[in-house]
Order: C-alpha cells, then sequence, then structure tokens
C-alpha cells in the first residue's frame, strides 16, 4: 500500500469533507453541535424553551448529555430546589437550596456517574397563567456509575417564568417528590 505524502493527505481529508458536504445537501452541519429543532419525543434536540413542555426536554438533554451550560440556562436567577429530607429531625422536613448550590450539586451529579437516564413520565397538571406557569410530572431517573447504579422515580414539580428579556421559559422552582 502507498504512503501518503502531506499533499496528498490534504487532498485526502478535503475529498473527505466534500463528500460530507454533498451528502448533507450544501448545508452547513457542525458534528460536534446539537441541533435546534423541534423533533418527535425519541430525537433529543436542544429547543428555544418557548414552553415548560420545552424547558424539560432541554432539562433531559442536559442530563443526558451532561451539559451544564444548558442546565444552567433551564434555571431562573431566583431559583429554588425543595426536597423532603427524613433524617432531618424528628420525622423528617423539607430542605431547599438555591442556584448556585444546585449548579454546584448538579456538576459533581454529572461528573460521578457515566451514564444519567432521565425519563420523563405523566403530566399529573399543568397551568399556564400569563408568563406563569406549574406542571407537575412523574420521572423516571437511573444513574449508572463506579460505585453502583441507582435509580429514582417519583414525581416532581416545577413552576416556570417566562423571561420578558429573551422570551425563554425558565425554572423558579422546582419541588422533588421522590419515592425512594
Amino acid at each position: 500500500m502507498r504512503r501518503l505524502g502531506r499533499a496528498g493527505k490534504a487532498r485526502a481529508l478535503l475529498a473527505s469533507w466534500a463528500v460530507l458536504l454533498a451528502a448533507a445537501g450544501g448545508t452547513c452541519v457542525n458534528p460536534f453541535a446539537p441541533r435546534l429543532g423541534q423533533g418527535g419525543e425519541e430525537e433529543l434536540l436542544v429547543t428555544g424553551q418557548r414552553t415548560p413542555e420545552e424547558v424539560l426536554q432541554n432539562f433531559d438533554y442536559a442530563y443526558t448529555f451532561k451539559d451544564s451550560l444548558l442546565y444552567a440556562d433551564l434555571l431562573d436567577s431566583s431559583f429554588v430546589f425543595v426536597y423532603y429530607d427524613p433524617s432531618a429531625s424528628p420525622g423528617g422536613r423539607f430542605e431547599s437550596w438555591g442556584r448556585d448550590v444546585d449548579l454546584r450539586t448538579t456538576a459533581r451529579l454529572f461528573r460521578a456517574f457515566d451514564i444519567i437516564d432521565l425519563s420523563w413520565g405523566s403530566t399529573m397538571y399543568q397551568m399556564v397563567q400569563g408568563d406563569e406557569a406549574e406542571l407537575s410530572k412523574t420521572f423516571r431517573l437511573s444513574l449508572v456509575g463506579p460505585e453502583g447504579d441507582f435509580h429514582v422515580s417519583g414525581n416532581a414539580v416545577f413552576t416556570f417564568r417566562r423571561c420578558p428579556s429573551d422570551g425563554k421559559w425558565r425554572i423558579v422552582r422546582w419541588k422533588d417528590e421522590s419515592e425512594f
């Protein structure tokens, strides 16, 4: 087999790109960037967050691909995460944290697990009034990592707000109602 010189390698690379461009119909394609658009539920696409449901689609994408920048854009600056801690005080109690703690916690989650699989289930209820919305949805979350596999399911109640400056919906409050 003949070895290609520098010029031959460059021609081969250009020919490969030409074939890829022709196959793509002449449109520019970045194979490293997610597509924007509206696809079927089986497709994971980054949306414009024009509805609360699109925010949750981006949430799924951010968890699946461990995209902390996309995840950060889902949360309003006043975001609060609320969860029940059964080990706090006698009988347990609800605890909460803000956006900064949530971003750090989620970044650790993304680093700790090799596979994160989030599946949204049924919508229990949805209310939209102007630029605010509330949505309750069932979910299943599977985490696979070196320390083992973990599976969580339950219900999540989200409060959303549409940002007047960019028109995107963002999560203001997330109440986790997981079943352990």
